[in-house]
């Protein structure tokens, strides 16, 4: 009788080491914009993202994703048709990445309708913030309007009163200027919408000099908002400009170089934040990536991965329950880089926002540098609507 024990427990221990029988990993689709003008973006959410799946001591060690990575090209269609392949042929329940508002109209709609849960390293439109909230579908950098109203907010403390606004022409373009008059208040002399893409903006620039504005805040992330800015400063305009980091971030003030001195920013983050989780990013980064600017979508990305992880870890990184999997997310229970992170209602975030600066230093580097904060424990005025 003793020797079956023995003999039962060497086949139980067998079995148990069986690779047949070892837990397959999680999957995670990031579907992000990773070619074009805009592909740097993407690609800073993808490495920020992979920082956290890596890090160690953080939620992930031990149980690695498999994270399946794609380019959408900024083509709602072609990242509608990958997330489909996700859903059905891979049996992906977590998703993330999409930079854009319309490749994200296009695909987190039929990721929620599956089951499925998406976390938004980037773009977050209105329609998911209100009546229209969902308990899968989480933001970890803002509702949209949070960077048009962190703007507004910054330009009416500089004492600007007559405003000349620019975006592209996309849902994001459109939340961000309307968010931006509800906290500026003051004048607005024109409000042009341009090419989502667009990279000549010798008209608009004509139209800005004529209309001599107290300012410009113009919306044009990655590609484009080098172009315009190097054809700003080209054109020899001394009209101030106040943007968000989407359109100056650490990346575009490195390359722009004295085009960007003097440059006013709205942002939730800034590389040279004081606080443990920040410190601990930045140095990551830099030891993989040496000398490569990390931006705010780099630290988006990285804050998507570390709350996913923090569902995961919670739920013994198990997607079988995918209500317990939301209900352990919506605690953000990990610690965001921005420092001050709290979840609305509508699992978006309640943060600081600070007005940023980009100059050059004594040593003729080119930076970001954050002031004073603009906006506290701000919101979104959708939150009021969720019923969840």
């Amino acid at each position: 009788m003793r020797a079956f024990k023995s003999v039962c427990a060497v086949v139980a221990l067998a079995l148990a080491g069986s690779p047949a029988l070892a837990k397959d990993p999680v999957k995670i689709g990031l579907i992000t914009t990773l070619s074009g003008p805009a592909g740097y973006l993407g690609a800073d959410i993808r490495d920020g993202f992979m920082l956290a799946v890596e890090a160690k001591g953080g939620p992930f060690e031990g149980n690695k994703p498999e994270v399946l990575i794609e380019d959408d090209g900024i083509k709602p269609g072609q990242a509608k048709s990958i997330a489909d392949r996700f859903l059905k042929g891979s049996n992906v329940k977590i998703f993330t990445g999409i930079v854009f508002g319309n490749v994200a109209a296009a695909v987190v709609p039929d990721v929620l309708d599956a089951g499925a849960i998406y976390v938004s390293p980037n773009s977050a439109a209105t329609n998911f913030a209100g009546k229209g909230c969902n308990p899968n579908y989480f933001v970890v950098s803002f509702q949209n309007d949070g960077q048009g109203e962190s703007v507004g907010a910054l330009a009416k403390s500089l004492g600007y009163k007559k405003a000349y606004l620019l975006a592209p022409n996309y849902p994001s373009g459109k939340d961000m200027l309307q968010a931006f008059k509800r906290e500026f208040g003051g004048e607005v002399v024109a409000e042009k919408y341009t090419n989502l893409g667009q990279t000549d903006f010798a008209v608009e620039i004509a139209e800005i000099r004529a209309a001599n504005p107290d300012f410009v805040h113009g919306f044009q992330p990655g590609g484009m908002g080098i172009a315009f800015l190097r054809q700003y400063h080209q054109a020899g305009l001394k009209i101030p400009l106040v943007m968000h980091a989407a359109s100056m971030d650490q990346a575009m003030v490195k390359v722009l170089k004295d085009a960007a001195v003097g440059v006013q920013v709205a942002s939730q983050w800034n590389d040279d934040f004081d606080n443990p989780a920040s410190k601990a990013f930045v140095a990551a980064w830099k030891a993989k990536y040496g000398d490569r600017p990390v931006t705010s979508y780099a630290a988006q990305g990285y804050d998507a991965g570390l709350l996913i992880g923090s569902g995961l870890k919670a739920t013994n990184f198990s997607t079988d329950n995918m209500d317990a999997v939301s209900a352990a997310m919506r605690k953000a229970d990990f610690a965001s880089v921005r420092g001050n992170f709290k979840f609305d209602k509508n699992q978006h975030p309640i943060q600081d926002w600070y007005a940023l600066k980009a100059d050059k230093t004594p040593s003729g580097d080119f930076v970001l540098k954050t002031g004073a904060k603009v906006l506290s424990n701000h919101g979104d005025i959708y939150a009021k609507d969720c019923k969840m």
